[in-house]
């Protein structure tokens, strides 16, 4: 089809974050999202908003780190996250982006919801390591992420683990109403690493 089949109409399409408006490092980040969403809804044109997952590829590529560390050690908890990738949100924005029945649509875009000691057992079964997940306090891992990131960028990192901590990051995903198609499953994006 030719591209003016598709985009007959401007239309806005926000890259927001899941997250606690109060309370954590991160809720300045989603306090700032909520306002843009606000703003993105009272722009008088078609809109279609999306409140990304956590993108998993970081903890991907901070492998080594955890291996020299012998652990995930942050303060998750027993908290699910609702993780997902760059590739499968492009997808999703995509359609998002090209297909009317979106407009006035608020997603929650992510995969399966994980634990941390589960991220530990997918990276274990790709990278042959032996990583067990280690609960920190809110507190010492804010110390440890401030003392490596600096604060700002430490203190918004451990505020996405606390936000995981208190349930924030397990919610029901809307990914497949966005994209067509459910999320790739983590079986198959760590079989392809």
């Amino acid at each position: 089809m030719r591209a003016e089949l598709y985009f007959r109409e401007p239309r806005l399409c926000f890259l927001s974050s899941q997250g606690l408006d109060g309370g954590t490092g991160f809720s300045p980040v989603v306090q700032s999202n909520r306002q843009t969403e606000a703003d993105v809804r009272r722009s008088g044109m078609d809109w279609a908003i999306g409140r990304n997952g956590i993108y998993i590829e970081p903890d991907v590529a901070y492998i080594e780190n955890y291996k020299a560390r012998g652990a995930i050690a942050n303060s998750a908890g027993d908290g699910r996250c609702g993780y997902t990738t760059r590739a499968e949100l492009a997808y999703a924005y995509a359609r998002m982006l090209t297909q009317p029945e979106h407009n006035g649509h608020t997603y929650n875009l992510h995969g399966a919801r994980l634990t941390q000691a589960e991220l530990a057992d997918h990276l274990n079964g790709v990278f042959g390591t032996q990583l067990a997940y280690r609960p920190m306090s809110v507190e010492a891992y804010r110390d440890d992420r401030v003392a490596e990131l600096g604060p700002f960028l430490g203190g918004v990192i451990a505020g996405i683990y606390e936000g995981i901590r208190l349930g924030a990051l397990d919610v029901e995903s809307d990914y497949a109403a966005a994209a067509g198609r459910a999320h790739q499953g983590w079986e198959a994006y760590f079989a392809g690493l």
